[in-house]
């Protein structure tokens, strides 16, 4: 089975990276569907969801 919080913090974290418009509040959805998605992650997910930290933390610092 799929694990759909990790699907939506990956879904968020790339609407970010692509340029699109996003805010305060879009970035506080992707933070926490980044952190609610660990609770089901696989190690291998798990590893994903800290990349996609660092990208969101990344982008945090160019905006």
């Amino acid at each position: 089975m799929a694990n759909n919080l990790f699907q939506q913090a990956r879904n968020a974290v790339n609407r970010m990276t692509n340029g699109q418009n996003f805010n305060e509040q879009d970035k506080e959805a992707a933070r926490n569907a980044i952190q609610s998605a660990y609770t089901n992650a696989t190690p291998e997910e798990q590893q994903e969801l800290q990349q996609l930290e660092q990208q969101l933390e990344q982008q945090n610092e160019i905006k």
